[in-house]
């Protein structure tokens, strides 16, 4: 599809000319609404430190101590609790002081740190500000060099993929984690101007469907077409469809892996030796899912599966018997579902406002200013 044959459809659809008109929750302008992130988890010890003074403080808000700017200590499990030097609780609080970064692992961090136990270790659960928060995963999950327009479409992506997350997760410990099992966060060595404009230029703005949060999943890009949510996961949504994308001739989402008899026999376990595999495909040219018959028995993966197993970049392949085993020659890299990130930067680059940019990838939604609770 050309760019200007896009920009038609967009601007016929009616949930596109309703999409501009906004939909107004009555947010206050102060309101603000705070994220837990688990930055660490599972740590048999951890670095932590602040860049102003820090008071330390138990979950009761009752003071243990205080750490010294650019001063950092190990924290480390200690009696089902956490210990900080010399001071001890079941849990422990790190606040710097006069808006000061707080260091976990090997980060710098806005707002503040709960260190918890947990069962492999410690947890580090950073609590911060949604948009601050946001200022440092746009450049986390982008370059903050691409167009404006696919930063601040990456920034009503993230933040709706974080509150829906928020309000799925309110009875657990965290929000969401640090890296791509949610979103890619590591804390203010990754913001940049770019990313803080674009989360600005987009402040409180989310994604529904039918007046509901939606699950606004991403991906560097799909090869060419995003796929049908229902083809990777079980449930269906009708705002996770497939459409034609602007990605297929980026170098980045190319990519050949091969793999040896013996290795595909190991990664492919439970069958005995491979005698053959036969992929089932979607309509979009991705692998649904895969029979592998083998000496022992036979198997049946799904596609993001068989791509977990073989560590393919996504399920867009085909796949070549050569005398040394099989090549697999793909495309994509990430589900392919929702918001493709090179397609979003491709589109940018031609004009297209993120607006329409999301319009694209995620049918039938709205943007809408989010309340704090």
């Amino acid at each position: 599809m050309n760019l200007r044959l896009l920009l038609a459809q967009l601007t016929k659809r009616p949930w596109f000319v309703t999409m501009l008109l906004w939909i107004a929750l009555a947010v206050p302008a102060q309101a603000a609404v705070q994220l837990r992130v688990a930055v660490e988890k599972g740590v048999e010890r951890l670095k932590v430190g602040s860049s102003t003074n820090a008071l330390v403080k138990d979950v009761s808000g009752r003071k243990l101590g205080d750490i010294a700017a650019m001063n950092a200590f190990y924290a480390v499990p200690s009696q089902g609790g956490v210990a900080v030097d010399t001071m001890r609780a079941g849990a422990v609080w790190i606040e710097p002081l006069a808006g000061g970064y707080v260091y976990i692992g090997d980060y710098w961090y806005r707002g503040e740190v709960l260190v918890i136990p947990s069962e492999k270790g410690l947890t580090a659960i950073n609590y911060v500000d949604l948009e601050q928060y946001l200022y440092s995963v746009l450049g986390s999950e982008m370059s903050a060099s691409w167009p404006l327009e696919a930063l601040k479409a990456q920034a009503v992506a993230a933040r709706t993929y974080a509150v829906y997350t928020r309000q799925k997760e309110r009875n657990a410990s965290y929000d969401v984690s640090s890296t791509q099992a949610s979103q890619v966060y590591k804390g203010v060595a990754k913001e940049f101007s770019s990313t803080q404009a674009a989360v600005k230029a987009t402040a409180r703005q989310v994604l529904t469907y039918n007046n509901q949060l939606i699950l606004s999943v991403f991906h560097a890009c799909s090869g060419g077409h995003t796929g049908n949510v229902e083809d990777v996961w079980s449930e269906a949504l009708p705002y996770l469809r497939g459409v034609q994308d602007f990605d297929q001739d980026v170098t980045q989402c190319q990519w050949v892996k091969s793999f040896s008899p013996e290795e595909l026999n190991k990664r492919l376990s439970g069958v005995g030796n491979v005698v053959s595999i036969s992929p089932t495909v979607t309509a979009y040219g991705s692998t649904k899912s895969m029979k592998i018959v083998g000496t022992n028995g036979t198997r049946e993966l799904k596609g993001e599966a068989v791509r977990n197993a073989l560590g393919l970049k996504s399920t867009r392949f085909t796949i070549t018997q050569e005398p040394t085993g099989l090549r697999f020659d793909g495309r994509g890299w990430g589900h392919g579902l929702g918001l493709s990130q090179w397609g979003a930067y491709k589109l940018a680059a031609r004009g297209i406002n993120y607006k329409q940019i999301l319009g694209h990838y995620y049918s039938g939604t709205r943007l809408t200013t989010i309340k704090a609770k």
